[in-house]
């Protein structure tokens, strides 16, 4: 019986980087500490955080009513409009957004100045894309997830297209998204922005999960890339389980199993993923 856990588990640079700071702003006396939006989609982690005196500002409304100190940027990333309504409310700003999804900011804003129509791969709702939109100057942008919203865009033919990803979509099916997208006759300039720690977590998840009678996925039901990891892994290992801690798996359903390997999301602390490797090897 085998227990495999996978090299790339757990918290990537742009997630540490940023809980590091936050933990070192909590560390500071002095004026309030805030991050705008959870710092992580873990609620462990966001209790934790709680506890130690640190609040959670929602959107630019509360920016009004709340003390002024310091704010913490999360990894995802914000809007032009967020960045400048927290400069004329006077805190304190520290961006600890990934450099990946910078670098996405500086290319939306670049293609979309120069009257290309920028079309994102990504969910609309999640943080990491809002902040994206919110760097597109003078034209639309669309978002799209699928071969049909690709055929649904408002874009003629001949148009001048910047084509981009959330940096945590699912590798292979971006590919096939710009081979769809490739044939509509747009001017397209495809940018892969996937991140390179994003792709390799997958692939490393789509491998083990192949090798495995059951397959462990950690991470907060609200992670964009936990919910990738998911997908590939159950595509690969039908036994597939989906849980945010320790408390949420049963054991005793994997107790003749032979091959259980793990993975999970980029916001998963380590000690929620060592909890749950330990219960494995004890029903193993």
């Amino acid at each position: 019986m085998n227990l495999t856990v996978a090299e790339s588990a757990g918290f990537c640079f742009g997630v540490k980087r940023a809980m590091e700071q936050v933990y070192r702003e909590i560390k500071n006396p002095g004026t309030p500490v805030y991050t705008y939006g959870p710092i992580i989609h873990n609620k462990e982690v966001v209790h934790d955080l709680e506890k130690k005196g640190v609040k959670v500002i929602e959107n630019q409304e509360e920016l009004d009513s709340v003390p002024k100190g310091r704010i913490i940027i999360r990894s995802h990333g914000i809007s032009r409009a967020e960045y400048k309504k927290m400069e004329e409310c006077g805190f304190e700003i520290i961006d600890v957004t990934c450099p990946f999804v910078k670098k996405i900011h500086r290319l939306v804003e670049e293609y979309s100045r120069n009257g290309y129509t920028v079309v994102i791969a990504g969910d609309n709702r999640h943080p990491e894309v809002l902040g994206i939109l919110g760097w597109v100057c003078g034209k639309n942008a669309f978002t799209v997830i699928s071969p049909e919203d690709i055929e649904n865009l408002p874009v003629k033919e001949g148009e001048k297209v910047c084509f981009v990803a959330q940096t945590t979509f699912n590798y292979n099916k971006f590919q096939e998204l710009v081979e769809i997208i490739g044939k509509k006759g747009y001017d397209i300039s495809v940018l892969d922005t996937i991140c390179s720690a994003t792709e390799e977590r997958q692939t490393e998840a789509r491998i083990l999960a192949r090798r495995s009678d059951a397959m462990i996925v950690i991470g907060d039901r609200h992670s964009s890339n936990t919910q990738k990891l998911y997908e590939i892994s159950k595509k690969e290992c039908a036994n597939t389980y989906y849980i945010q801690t320790s408390r949420d798996m049963d054991y005793r359903q994997i107790h003749s199993i032979n091959n259980v390997g793990i993975t999970a999301g980029a916001s998963t602390p380590n000690y929620i993923i060592e909890e749950v490797s330990k219960n494995v090897r004890n029903e193993l």
